[in-house]
């Protein structure tokens, strides 16, 4: 169903922003020929990183790797991703791509996927690449909240300078409590929906809406619905917040 003339869910604040798929901007870029692309975060809102979904009807092939000094963290939402003398990616499968690492990208028609890249803060040797799928991963409950599980996609070691998690809220469930931290999100719901908190804002999400936190605003989340909600999560980690990006 078509959005109401001049009406849309998206609302970009100071220190957060809900980005609803009725509202996105698709284009064009010289550095992915073949592409339609989708950039829902960016530090011209105030982000210290990009998260852009990408598109292609026909295929994708080899897309250069990230800026240098920039890491990239790829999910797959349909289709397949290719990565150069690394594997191809399933629908659900991710990779992580430390900087300066050569692997071009190619995707097959129809395909499409969330990408975010980041400056890298190395903390002692850069992380090798990391490729797996969320259905392999174990999850673990929050706090010992059996409704509220988490697949964490990347090892946990100080080598890592951000975490990407997969949450899976039980409908009726939500985070024990309204959580404000120097860490900043980026958030792509999976499944399912509820009511995400941002700052004194009230947001009734789905799947397919994407989030902003900035650092330290106020953020809940509680499940609605018959069905399982899922989002995919990005934090910055294991860094003081002194850290310059």
């Amino acid at each position: 169903m078509k959005p109401s003339f001049g009406y849309t869910r998206s609302d970009i604040r100071r220190n957060h922003a809900l980005l609803t798929p009725e509202s996105h901007e698709w284009i064009t870029q010289p550095e992915w020929p073949g592409a339609e692309i989708a950039f829902l975060i960016s530090p011209d809102m105030g982000a210290k990183f990009a998260m852009g979904l990408v598109r292609t009807a026909e295929g994708l092939s080899d897309i250069a790797p990230a800026p240098a000094g920039n890491a990239r963290f790829l999910f797959v939402l349909e289709g397949e991703v290719v990565l150069s003398g690394k594997g191809t990616l399933g629908a659900e499968g991710y990779a992580f791509l430390p900087p300066q690492d050569g692997a071009t990208l190619s995707a097959s028609a129809g395909a499409s996927f969330v990408f975010f890249e980041w400056v890298f803060l190395a903390r002692g040797e850069v992380p090798a690449p990391v490729l797996g799928s969320v259905a392999e991963v174990e999850g673990t409950p929050l706090r010992g909240d059996d409704w509220l599980m988490v697949q964490k996609l990347l090892p946990t070691d100080a080598g890592f300078d951000g975490e990407f998690n997969v949450m899976n809220f039980h409908p009726g469930s939500s985070l024990a409590y309204v959580e404000t931290h120097f860490m900043e999100h980026g958030l792509l719901m999976l499944d399912g929906g509820g009511v995400y908190r941002l700052d004194d804002q009230w947001y009734p999400v789905g799947a397919g809406d994407a989030i902003w936190m900035g650092p330290h605003v106020p953020q809940w989340f509680g499940a609605l619905g018959r069905e399982t909600s899922r989002y995919l999560i990005y934090k910055n980690y294991n860094r003081s917040p002194l850290a310059k990006r």
